[in-house]
């Protein structure tokens, strides 16, 4: 299929381009079912310098990009989401579209700094506030049924097809293995003394009544004896963690990736959903001491109060915008391989806004990853805080051609940068907090990263 597709695809764009006289051109076809994360690790070596990933929590819906045909980037603080909105509307129409047999057409992925004030170092160059790219080959694969888009620019198309035609001719040999992951040679905790410092400062402040809460993250470094393959850490991640979301952005040889439980918001036509995660406690050893574990953080005032945060926030964001918003009157547990959470899922119907983009403004940061009062705590993390955050806590996610879309928020996560890699955790300080217990909760947030990567705690 792979080489009669190749010579269709060629026939295909070079008519569209002469009909339309389009700047753009995107074209869809079935294709047979491919391992996404092998179709992810094929990137490099057919020359592609950009890629992503994504799978929805229930592995539904997979996105896999190389290349990138349009990009929208921006460093704007007040108007990125509308400027990504914006432009992404502009280039719908610069394009000409066509599918056989199949609605699905490119989508915009990528994701957004979480917090634009901060001042952005070098560790975090190649993800400026706002990125989102179109890429050049899109795998999708929905509910089973898998369908190719390409999608080039016009008369700009035979440097992409090279690359293309060398990714068919892979895909029709048999599958190659994937990257092993090195040794690790180094781990290193960053600013330890002085993250437990704010944590405490912050306490006495929320005791005082400047803040409700406020979510302060820390970051660990570790170095390998060689480059750290994203495709591998992917590999490790849907395997070890089922029913997060998985999500990877490669550019400019950088890889953000991680594996989060966390949905932000989800768009489809006039219906959105969320969900509300705040408080956490580790798995058990066992099967009693497990659920003795999850009745424990049901009923703990500190973890329900910081619960409450999340659930009135997220609730008044959506009834801003919905007729009608559901969710259970109280939360339920979300078990994950190493952590359990306090979750709440929710529901608008008949939303307003056109576009997801308008949600993740509206509810990005949630007190889950920022805290309450919003803006005067991120401000405090922004003053206290001992690392740049980057897109560590940020939305990430895509977006269709109709406005709809889901993004996810980025956390148990990490930056591939070569043969290092840096991982971050973050925790919810309310006045009752303990900055040990805070210390201790973060690294069990760091596990599904550092089992990714082939460390165990221990090491």
């Amino acid at each position: 299929m792979a080489i009669l597709y190749q010579h269709k695809i060629r026939e295909q764009l070079h008519l569209i381009e002469k009909k339309e006289k389009r700047p753009f051109i995107s074209w869809t076809e079935e294709w047979n079912n491919v391992d996404p994360v092998y179709f992810f690790s094929l990137g490099p070596i057919c020359s592609f310098r950009e890629r992503f990933f994504w799978a929805d929590r229930t592995n539904e819906t997979v996105y896999v990009g190389l290349g990138c045909t349009y990009v929208i980037e921006t460093e704007e603080k007040e108007d990125r989401f509308h400027t990504v909105e914006t432009k992404w509307k502009q280039w719908i129409g610069q394009t000409a579209f066509y599918s056989n047999k199949t609605e699905t057409v490119p989508i915009l992925f990528g994701g957004f700094s979480f917090d634009p004030y901060k001042p952005r170092t070098e560790k975090w160059r190649a993800f400026p506030h706002a990125k989102m790219v179109v890429p050049a080959v899109l795998l999708t694969s929905k509910g089973g049924k898998a369908t190719l888009t390409v999608t080039v620019r016009s008369g700009q198309s035979a440097e992409t097809m090279e690359k293309i035609e060398m990714l068919f001719h892979l895909l029709h040999e048999e599958r190659a293995p994937l990257h092993s992951l090195p040794s690790l040679m180094k781990y290193e905790e960053i600013q330890t003394e002085q993250w437990l410092n704010a944590v405490k400062q912050t306490i006495a402040k929320i005791r005082v009544g400047k803040f409700d809460k406020v979510v302060l993250a820390r970051e660990a470094r570790l170095s390998f004896a060689d480059w750290v393959e994203a495709s591998a850490v992917l590999g490790q991640l849907r395997e070890q963690q089922p029913f997060s979301y998985l999500f990877a952005f490669e550019q400019e040889g950088q890889c953000f990736i991680g594996a989060s439980p966390e949905q932000l918001v989800k768009k489809e036509g006039d219906a959105c959903y969320s969900t509300c995660l705040a408080g956490s406690i580790r798995r058990g050893k066992t099967v009693q001491e497990d659920e003795q574990f999850g009745e424990w953080l049901l009923r703990d005032g500190k973890n329900l109060h910081e619960h409450r945060f999340v659930v009135q926030m997220i609730k008044e964001a959506m009834e801003a915008v919905c007729e009608r918003v559901d969710m259970p009157p109280s939360p339920q547990l979300l078990k994950l391989p190493n952590i359990q959470h306090l979750y709440t899922p929710v529901v608008g119907e008949h939303c307003r806004v056109s576009s997801i983009l308008s949600l993740v403004e509206k509810m990005h940061p949630t007190p889950a990853l920022g805290g309450t009062p919003r803006e005067a705590a991120v401000k405090e993390i922004r003053k206290v805080e001992p690392l740049d955050r980057g897109w560590y806590a940020a939305p990430i996610g895509w977006m269709d051609t109709k406005g709809n879309g889901e993004f996810a928020v980025a956390i148990r996560s990490g930056l591939l940068q070569g043969q290092d890699v840096s991982i971050f955790a973050g925790c919810g300080i309310v006045g009752d907090s303990d900055p040990i217990s805070e210390y201790e909760e973060t690294k069990v947030k760091f596990t599904p990263m550092l089992s990714a990567l082939g460390v165990g705690q221990d090491e």
